[in-house]
């Protein structure tokens, strides 16, 4: 099906846009240029995640640490790499001495036209406590790699909801191409 664009914007923020296009209404972040979600291994094989309270879930969720790109005003041509190392340190305390893309896709087609790019750090050694940003509370967690589905499973039995992101970085750090 091919679709003429018919584009009206219905509702502005600083950092959204709802949109609606012939029948669909979807949002989009203006002052972007793309979004990351990292899988951070450390050498001993642990998996670095985050838990943080998400507003709109109305509970904390299990997440890989993620962000913007492009989104400060200071940094409009960062690159997907610089946002996957800023992110990771802001959030974790982990600095990675490799970071490289893995996939990327649609995050809620349905919802919005983004797109995360999945990253995979390697080589990372713990140089601050993390934590995210002073609007952010976030928990660290680092789970060896071989327990790390039965600490979600946990998590789920407790009531925490896990990212579907967690679940794709697994699948390509499990892979042997990604050792």
């Amino acid at each position: 099906m091919t679709h003429k664009p018919n584009i009206e914007v219905l509702a502005e923020t600083k950092y959204l846009q709802m949109i609606q296009d012939a029948h669909w209404t979807y949002v989009r972040r203006p002052n972007i240029t793309g979004a990351i979600a990292v899988i951070g291994v450390t050498d001993d094989r642990q998996v670095v995640l985050i838990d943080q309270y998400r507003i709109p879930m109305q509970g904390r969720v299990i997440e890989l640490p993620a962000g913007l790109v492009g989104d400060l005003e200071d940094n409009r041509d960062e690159t997907k790499e610089d946002a996957a190392r800023r992110e990771l340190l802001e959030e974790t305390g982990y600095e990675a001495s490799s970071i490289r893309a893995i996939v990327n896709g649609a995050s809620s087609a349905g919802l919005t036209e983004e797109k995360v790019h999945l990253m995979l750090a390697t080589g990372l050694k713990k140089v601050a406590e993390g934590g995210g940003d002073h609007l952010e509370d976030i928990i660290v967690h680092t789970i060896p790699l071989d327990d790390v589905d039965n600490w979600l499973a946990q998590q789920i039995e407790k009531g925490t909801d896990v990212d579907f992101k967690v679940y794709a970085g697994l699948y390509f750090v499990k892979q042997p191409m990604s050792s």
